[in-house]
């Protein structure tokens, strides 16, 4: 294949961080920006509204999270649009191409999960737990232990699917689910990463197969600490 030099396509993309061809250098001036992965991640799920993408991002300003949006868009990263009547609302949304970056961020987020500057119980989106699902299974446990759960948070909905290609999420409800998980994100970490249990104060409450709901969050576990 023949190598060519690739030309500028905007103005917005002529200032470069780096003078070096390795994609991860490229990969960088895309997403290198403060906030700009965790947009990513936010948007993982399916699209989301403005307002809904800075409240699970705290800290960030708005004049900041638009100028994060619109140089992912110039990337080709996210698109803008705007949903049909009756909600008529503007949302952002991955492209297929910028989907394909869960992949670095999860493998990210396991690196990270080593460090002894990790704190689990941080703040976390519903987006970020669900990430953190897909990232830190057991897969031999995921294949032995076929199941549908579903998660009830406070303003939003997600159903892990599990099996042999590992544990698939989508944001939404499933009335055939085995388990219903409910509550926050923390104590989504208490019950699935603490292991204290269900429907004690600060845990998930559970309905539905109780075997199944245990065997769900025996598929996960955070990594060992380096050094550990």
């Amino acid at each position: 294949m023949k190598l060519q030099k690739v030309t500028k396509f905007s103005k917005a993309a002529e200032k470069r961080w780096y003078d070096d061809a390795c994609g991860t250098a490229l990969a960088l001036e895309f997403v290198g920006e403060r906030w700009s992965l965790l947009v990513i991640r936010e948007l993982m799920y399916g699209p989301r509204r403005f307002g809904e993408i800075k409240a699970n991002l705290p800290g960030i300003s708005a004049n900041v999270l638009t100028q994060r949006l619109e140089s992912l868009e110039e990337a080709g990263i996210l698109v803008r649009r705007k949903l049909p009547s009756p909600a008529n609302v503007q949302v952002y949304d991955l492209t297929d191409w910028g989907r394909e970056a869960e992949v670095a961020i999860r493998e990210m987020g396991r690196w990270a999960a080593r460090s002894p500057r990790h704190d689990p119980l941080a703040f976390m989106s519903t987006a970020s737990a669900m990430t953190s699902l897909r990232t830190l299974y057991d897969p031999a446990k995921a294949a032995a232990n076929p199941m549908t759960v579903a998660f009830h948070f406070p303003s939003d909905a997600f159903v892990a699917r599990v099996g042999e290609s590992g544990v698939e999420v989508v944001r939404g409800d499933a009335p055939d689910a085995d388990v219903t998980l409910t509550g926050d994100t923390l104590a989504m970490r208490h019950t699935i990463y603490g292991k204290r249990g269900f429907d004690g104060e600060g845990l998930l409450t559970v309905s539905g197969d109780r075997a199944l709901a245990q065997a769900f969050v025996d598929l996960f576990a955070l990594p060992e600490k380096v050094g550990a």
